[in-house]
């Protein structure tokens, strides 16, 4: 009796603490005092504020003999300008697997103004505004734009969305483009279906809560040709309510890999069916999955075959190569040179690795399978590798969610080295990926499923350039220019040169040295030496009048001329591409009929306590010659919401350095 009065005091407690934190608005409840507001104090220039974003998700039985999702969203926005339209287009995202797509019910969308002192609605027409948009095998989108929109509308919608794929479980985002008051959503669980909760952001919950209640589950099964089988049960469930108030926008920045990284939002990955259901683990180990994958005919299956048919190709592109990497050099080389990519994002092929081979085109993953096979039939050990961009975000090692993986490479052993390949972009060297593949934890697709670690810290971007000015025999002031950009920044280039040429190029690089600066006999050597940095050359003329004071930035070009971080905060980290040090050499004759009048001082700013990272500027003048060091050294890629105060004076301070010009006085 003592355990049944606490569990009711306790039932008692949460329903009253429920009941204070009801959500601030209901839908179609408008009135005139509700346009009211102009400016919101979370975000006094905000296009748009979202009054309350409200959802919920329930299982249900169905009449399929099995369960539903039964989705329910109601949104209300007040528009405050123009630049906020944006958020009147609405797309709801439906799964399909061709035969079956969740579907949309009870639709309602209107929008509001207030004309006169009244309230005026606007109502979508559900027949001619909705529109459906497939975007893939498995995604169906149907959107819609609210009517008569203005500045100071309020728009709302409700919509409830029922899917009978249980691995479908919708999730929620706290947070977005545009602030949100009010930010709520109501899961329930049932005990016979384990999902994982997945959380993430750093937003805190304004209310987060948990009751346990028993329900009952109703399902029939009238798709035979007999009598409709209904079955009840009693279960318990779990209902969940999350709740987020005053949530702040998150708009990208520089050195983003992509917000859905660390926007406030919860995810759900089904993983078991438990009793009363037949018990059954659903989503596996990582173990189990690549065994299932080396196993698929749209993936591992074809690369585990002898596959003769690719013997004369094989030694087409091996012709006269002798040692395992020569070969291995040979077959990437020759899909490099011959094959189109024809789309990225891939994980798994279309279409046989034959056909592939015989229209030399195909996906960034039927590529890089084609090549592993191609190795393999070489005698070359290789494996695929499935990864995420980071521009699609991050995936999880414990968990092996599959949709968090967009791309495939190939992972190669040649006697004691591991080389990975991307035979998928054209001018990327041997032994190269893009450092958008460098996003993290990673997974070998072989029978242990090894995990690996592609980290952007092991990226090590060194760039060097050198400038020279002198004096004349005939009066000008000229100079030359070498310059080795770090690999990434030469394999932009080699792209940006092959797609627009090179007289964009140096058009572009005039625009950095202004007008006062001309550049002629460009040249760039190997460009066509895809494992190497290249190497720029021209020379430098510059023009300047007899003027009584002469002022040069001794940067010229190449000067930060603006911070890359320009919020005064930042709640997310900072992610750079790799590490960087680069490193800029002046050497300058003062110009004929001059004398020094001001020098830069030398500076020199560590970054960390040990030193490691550091920017120094250290300019001299002796004999006639002013020579300049400035080198911005970055041990590291990944900084904390926590450092991006300290990055960013960082690089303001060099920002205001590299503007810092060298000022001449013409001799009397």
């Amino acid at each position: 009796m003592k355990k049944f009065t606490l569990l009711i005091l306790g039932i008692s407690i949460n329903i009253v603490i429920s009941a204070q934190e009801k959500p601030p608005v209901k839908f179609g409840k408008i009135s005139a005092d509700d346009f009211k507001t102009k400016i919101y104090s979370i975000d006094s220039n905000a296009a748009a504020v979202v009054i309350a974003d409200i959802g919920s998700t329930a299982i249900v039985g169905n009449s399929k003999g099995w369960f539903s999702l039964e989705f329910k969203h109601f949104k209300r926005i007040h528009i405050l300008k123009q630049s906020g339209y944006d958020i009147a287009n609405v797309e709801i995202p439906l799964y399909t697997n061709g035969n079956l797509e969740e579907q949309l019910e009870n639709l309602k969308a209107y929008t509001y103004n207030l004309e006169n002192g009244k309230v005026v609605e606007s109502k979508l027409d559900i027949k001619t505004g909705v529109f459906k948009d497939k975007r893939s095998k498995n995604l169906v989108v149907k959107k819609f734009t609210f009517p008569s929109i203005k500045e100071g509308s309020i728009i709302e919608f409700d919509y409830t969305v029922t899917s009978d794929y249980l691995f479908n479980l919708q999730p929620w985002e706290f947070q977005g483009a545009y602030p949100r008051l009010w930010s709520e959503y109501n899961v329930t669980i049932p005990e016979f279906i384990y999902y994982v909760f997945l959380s993430q952001g750093s937003q805190y919950y304004f209310n987060k809560e948990r009751q346990d209640r028993a329900e009952n589950f109703r399902v029939s099964d009238s798709r035979g040709a007999g009598a409709t089988e209904f079955i009840n049960f009693n279960a318990n469930v779990t209902d969940n309510r999350y709740i987020m108030k005053n949530v702040p926008a998150l708009k990208a920045e520089n050195f983003t890999s992509t917000l859905d990284n660390h926007i406030a939002k919860i995810e759900f990955q089904l993983a078991e069916y438990r009793q009363p259901l037949s018990p059954r683990n659903v989503m596996g180990n990582w173990v189990d999955v690549c065994k299932s994958l080396l196993k698929d005919e749209n993936f591992g299956l074809q690369i585990g075959k002898d596959n003769g048919w690719l013997a004369d190709d094989l030694n087409a592109a091996t012709k006269g190569a002798a040692t395992s990497i020569n070969k291995a050099r040979s077959i990437y080389s020759y899909l490099q040179k011959q094959f189109t990519c024809t789309g990225y994002n891939r994980t798994g092929t279309d279409q046989v690795l034959k056909n592939i081979l015989r229209d030399k085109k195909g996906s960034e993953a039927e590529i890089n399978l084609l090549l592993i096979a191609m190795l393999r039939k070489a005698d070359i050990a290789a494996d695929p590798v499935m990864l995420s961009t980071k521009s699609h975000g991050y995936t999880f090692s414990l968990y092996p969610i599959m949709d968090k993986f967009n791309y495939v490479v190939c992972r190669a052993e040649i006697g004691d080295k591991v080389y990975y390949l991307d035979a998928s972009r054209p001018r990327l060297g041997f032994g190269k990926l893009s450092w958008d593949c460098y996003n993290g934890h990673a997974r070998i697709i072989n029978e242990q499923a090894t995990p690996i670690a592609l980290e952007s810290d092991s990226l090590y971007e060194r760039k060097l350039t050198s400038v020279f000015f002198f004096n004349e025999e005939k009066g000008g002031y000229a100079g030359y220019l070498q310059q080795t950009p770090g690999y990434y920044e030469s394999y932009s280039i080699r792209n940006r040169v092959k797609e627009n040429g090179m007289d964009k190029l140096i058009t572009d690089i005039k625009k950095d040295f202004g007008t006062e600066v001309e550049i002629s006999n460009a040249k760039i050597d190997s460009l066509e030496l895809l494992d190497e940095s290249i190497q720029i050359v021209y020379d430098l003329k510059l023009n300047h009048e007899k003027e009584d004071i002469l002022y040069i930035n001794p940067m010229f070009g190449e000067a930060y001329k603006e911070n890359y971080f320009k919020s005064a905060e930042r709640t997310y980290p900072v992610e750079m591409p790799y590490v960087m040090d680069e490193t800029y050499l002046l050497s300058m004759e003062v110009p004929e009929g001059y004398q020094i009048d001001e020098l830069p001082k030398s500076v020199r700013l560590n970054f960390d306590e040990e030193g490691t990272s550091f920017f120094e500027y250290l300019i001299s003048h002796s004999g006639g010659i002013i020579s300049l060091r400035s080198r911005i050294k970055l041990t590291r890629s990944y900084f904390m919401p926590e450092e991006y105060d300290i990055l960013r004076e960082f690089f303001g301070f060099i920002v205001n350095k590299h503007g810092e010009q060298v000022v001449f006085k013409k001799k009397k």
